[in-house]
């Protein structure tokens, strides 16, 4: 009997598994695969997670990176070095995830990898978690599971709407040298991005559709866009996964349960940051369960209410930027990606610095007036 059992070791799961047995919470982490595992993302976290530990991350961290690089269909490139108090992490997620857990077994809680749940009921005043090996039971439930995972469907969540996105890992010899810049390129992929994210010993390239895409050939945009840094993506696997982007404000909680992470749809609907909103969300939840063991009877309602107001009153902005950028990349490339101070400003959100709230507006004008001749 556990006062809270966690499904998925992810940024969230582990998260919220550090933050509850940290504070002296009876905690079980179950997570379907043996950890470490490999989990196709772009590895790109913002500095800014770190003010939510108490631990330092470099053995996790594979890059430091301050460089950006835009380009618009593989061409005009603009080079940007960030001004910011940390740069940017790049991280492997096999590395990254394993690290996080470990902090929260360091802690206390227990982890049994390699446990599929098969279905959850809620009885009395506990959970029943059914796995292939065997039952267990727990207080209150986090579901972590990622975008793919049963458990919200399990907690009778409605569907959620997902985005259809591909990534792709291509891995270089030690010998060979990394190109250190994060790129990002705009209008090849209708209605999204491609980015190369680099990591110690390779890289990370990869390609989102975040306002409907259409039908697109993502194998043969990702092939051309490889080319430019001289790779052939033949050499890399290739994942497909869909992104649960933020969509408006949900319910995250149900009976002595609650959603995180991409389970919870926290992804950034414009840049598709996921870990830092993950990691948010973990530490929220683990907040809420504890006061709910402590004796709070609308602790997770509060849970819902709070990132509806800490994260997703902001993602309302990403959305609004996101409709309009993606839809006219060519304009948003001229009027936005190519001012220097318009960089830097998202270089301060994806490091945690700036919020959306405070720079959208004006962005939104500025993208407005490049639609009339002669005001851009």
């Amino acid at each position: 009997m556990f006062d809270c059992i966690i499904v998925g070791a992810g940024p969230a799961g582990g998260t919220a598994a550090y933050h509850l047995a940290k504070r002296g919470r009876s905690v079980l982490v179950l997570e379907k695969e043996a950890l470490p595992r490999y989990k196709p993302c772009g590895g790109g976290v913002s500095p800014a997670i770190a003010e939510w530990f108490d631990f330092d991350f470099s053995p996790a961290i594979s890059l430091r990176v301050k460089q950006l690089r835009y380009t618009l269909k593989m061409e005009d490139p603009v080079e940007v070095t960030i001004d910011t108090t940390e740069p940017i992490w790049m991280v492997r997620r096999e590395v990254f995830d394993d690290f996080l857990v470990k902090q929260a077994v360091a802690q206390g809680a227990e982890l049994r990898d390699n446990t599929e749940v098969t279905g959850v009921e809620f009885k009395s005043d506990r959970w029943q978690i059914k796995t292939k090996q065997e039952p267990l039971e727990g207080r209150y439930l986090i579901a972590a599971d990622g975008s793919k995972g049963p458990m919200a469907k399990f907690l009778g969540f409605k569907e959620r709407k997902r985005r259809m996105a591909g990534a792709l890992e291509v891995e270089l010899p030690e010998s060979a040298k990394i190109d250190t810049r994060v790129n990002f390129d705009f209008g090849l992929v209708k209605n999204g991005y491609i980015w190369n994210f680099p990591k110690a010993d390779g890289y990370s390239i990869g390609i989102g559709t975040f306002v409907g895409g259409g039908t697109q050939d993502l194998k043969g945009i990702l092939a051309k866009y490889g080319q430019l840094f001289g790779l052939d993506v033949k050499n890399g696997e290739q994942y497909g996964h869909g992104l649960a982007l933020w969509d408006g404000d949900h319910k995250l909680h149900t009976q002595n349960a609650v959603l995180a992470g991409e389970a919870a749809c926290v992804v950034d609907p414009f840049t598709a940051e996921g870990i830092r909103p993950s990691i948010f969300s973990g530490m929220k939840a683990a907040i809420a369960i504890d006061e709910a063991l402590g004796g709070g009877g609308d602790a997770l309602e509060k849970y819902t209410q709070v990132m509806s107001e800490e994260w997703g009153s902001d993602m309302v902005w990403a959305q609004r930027l996101a409709q309009a950028f993606y839809r006219f990349p060519g304009i948003g490339y001229k009027v936005g990606v190519k001012r220097p101070v318009a960089t830097q400003k998202m270089a301060q959100i994806l490091c945690g610095e700036l919020r959306y709230s405070e720079v959208v507006n004006s962005a939104l004008k500025r993208l407005s007036s490049g639609l009339i001749p002669g005001r851009s």
